[in-house]
């Protein structure tokens, strides 16, 4: 059996979508039973919830699993919990969802940021402290961003080396180490 990857490679960006886009969290009910099921499964200790939104047909979330827990199995609790929860007689999610490994910093605060901006973008809410399903507003319900985020030397050399990185110009003088 493999070894679970170390915590500093297991942040994710997720989006989890509803199916046929059915607009199932524009009903207040259903989205608070989706608020209850990320935060009781966060309690449980499967994950860290460090930011999310639930949008009228899709969920944007910011999770570490547990050293313990795969991804795969953080949304199944996610969405399993949820469907179950909703007890529909129709499908509620998408087969998939989809995921982007959050390396930086840099990159979590760009996902945090869009997660919080997206009720806004959409014209859901004046302002992300205003809508009543996401993280900007629900403070108590998330975790603090994980400590080790832009301090890992892979993150940091997977970063530098990868096509898609910007280039960086520092001012900043080299000095020497003597």
């Amino acid at each position: 059996m493999p070894l679970p990857a170390p915590q500093e490679l297991r942040t994710y960006f997720v989006t989890a979508v509803t199916a046929n886009r059915r607009r199932l969290f524009q009903v207040e009910s259903n989205a608070n039973i989706l608020l209850e099921t990320l935060t009781h499964y966060r309690t449980q200790n499967r994950y860290q919830l460090h930011a999310f939104v639930i949008m009228p047909d899709h969920l944007h979330a910011i999770i570490t699993p547990s050293p313990e827990v795969s991804l795969e199995k953080a949304m199944q609790f996610i969405k399993g919990g949820f469907s179950f929860r909703l007890k529909s007689k129709l499908d509620v999610w998408s087969r998939s969802f989809n995921e982007s490994q959050i390396l930086t910093l840099e990159k979590f605060e760009a996902c945090k940021s869009y997660i919080e901006q997206n009720p806004v973008r959409a014209g859901l809410a004046p302002s992300p402290e205003m809508y009543n399903h996401g993280s900007a507003k629900k403070l108590d319900v998330i975790d603090p961003r994980p400590s080790h985020k832009g301090t890992s030397p892979f993150a940091q050399r997977r970063e530098l080396t990868s096509p898609f990185a910007q280039r960086r110009e520092t001012h900043e003088p080299i000095r020497s180490k003597t």
